[in-house]
């Protein structure tokens, strides 16, 4: 029995989203006794849109998702749990062409409508025999909950993980809700591990496809638990349309700015549920980056702090050695100059103009690292470019937990 993450958070009471029927299955891909197979039906119509792991070794899943996705419509979902199927040549190919092939028989849809992703060991085939099961038991099994099926899409995952969001558009409300797993192998770029979300607003699949890629960028795009970026890293948005809404054709449609906030909103929520799930987890990082010379340049240096096993460790060990995180600052690659440097912990300045802080009192420092909720913050004094990312400690758990990941 794997101990529930002391940082989890308690998986919230989501509303059904008019056009999505979720339901889960065994297809037992691993000696387990749990559903490992998620499907989800959506209504005809269904936009879609997606982002991917850059992993050049991605799975069969990412490759075909990626061309399907770029058609933007959707029917259906299938999630394999306990192996990624990833790295296995034509037989991985095979055994994703014959799920979609079962499931738009069974929806009188293209093959390219039904989007499947897989999670799990990499280079073993997914045995065509247990998904074939598996599909055949999920079309007609029972709806279930959203958090069913959260808990089905999770491998490592200790905690079931859900957010949702609403927004007005069109004077209508619209809702939105989305399950994601991700504990370990989290360094994503362009996607985290597997995310799904759901929402009934009618929107042009391009617009959609904008909205997601820029509420990506802050959110999963900006947090790490191990610096290892996925062979199988898939984020999609579905939107059915069956709000009823003036459908949204562009940035300048009414509403679209409240629907890209509530599109950041649940994605926020969702990569901060994966950090707070990091395998072995006590501690959950926040890092806010400032006076960089760009944006982006303030997101890779944020990411070279949240990345250091030097400093994940010290935070683990609640060791207030801010020397790492200057370490972390000068390794970045990115424009720095050590005179100008501040380093602050919570709302503590420890570093300034390249030197201790004069004020500096190691005292509340140490009583803020014995928290879980951990804030540090670097000030570059070089421009006006920001970015906050986040990540968790590394413990003795996390080497655990991957040492006999296949045991």
């Amino acid at each position: 029995m794997i101990d529930i993450s002391p940082l989890a958070r308690p998986f919230p009471a989501m509303p059904d989203i008019s056009g999505v029927t979720r339901r889960v299955a065994r297809a037992q891909y691993k000696a387990w006794d749990r559903c490992d197979l998620t499907y989800v039906e959506l209504a005809e119509g269904t936009a879609v849109a997606g982002v991917f792991t850059r992993n050049v070794c991605c799975s069969t899943e990412v490759e075909m998702g990626r061309e399907s996705a770029a058609g933007g419509r959707a029917r259906a979902l299938v999630v394999n749990a306990g192996n990624s199927n990833a790295f296995t040549g034509f037989r991985g190919r095979e055994a994703v062409d014959q799920i979609r092939a079962q499931v738009s028989a069974h929806l009188g849809c293209a093959p390219d409508e039904v989007f499947v992703s897989s999670t799990g060991v990499i280079g073993v085939p997914l045995p065509k025999d247990k998904a074939r099961e598996g599909v055949a038991a999920a079309l007609t099994a029972a709806p279930c909950s959203w958090e069913q099926a959260a808990e089905t899409i999770g491998t490592t995952d200790t905690f079931a993980k859900g957010a949702m969001a609403s927004a007005i558009v069109d004077g209508r409300k619209i809702t939105l809700a989305g399950i994601i797993k991700g504990s370990g192998m989290i360094a994503p770029d362009m996607a985290t591990m597997l995310g799904y979300i759901f929402t009934d607003v009618a929107i042009d699949p391009a617009l959609l496809q904008k909205m997601l890629g820029a509420a990506n960028h802050r959110s999963f795009s900006c947090i790490t638990v191990d610096s290892d970026t996925s062979t199988s890293d898939t984020v999609l948005v579905f939107a059915t349309g069956a709000a009823g809404n003036a459908p949204l054709t562009s940035m300048d449609s009414p509403g679209a700015d409240a629907l890209q906030a509530a599109i950041n909103d649940v994605c926020t929520q969702l990569a901060h549920l994966v950090v707070r799930d990091g395998e072995g987890a006590q501690k959950f990082i926040e890092i806010e980056v400032t006076g960089a010379v760009s944006d982006d340049s303030a997101r890779r240096i944020g990411l070279s702090v949240a990345n250091s096993p030097l400093l994940k460790t010290a935070i683990a060990g609640e060791d207030a050695n801010w020397g790492r995180v200057v370490m972390a600052v000068g390794k970045a690659g990115e424009p720095a100059d050590r005179d100008k440097l501040a380093i602050r912990f919570a709302d503590k300045w420890v570093a300034q103009a390249g030197l201790a802080a004069d004020s500096y009192d190691e005292a509340p420092i140490a009583a803020h690292l014995k928290g879980q909720e951990i804030r540090i913050g670097v000030d570059l004094g070089l421009g006006d470019g920001r970015a906050t990312v986040w990540t968790c400690d590394l413990t003795h758990g996390y080497i655990s937990i991957n040492a006999d990941y296949r045991s």
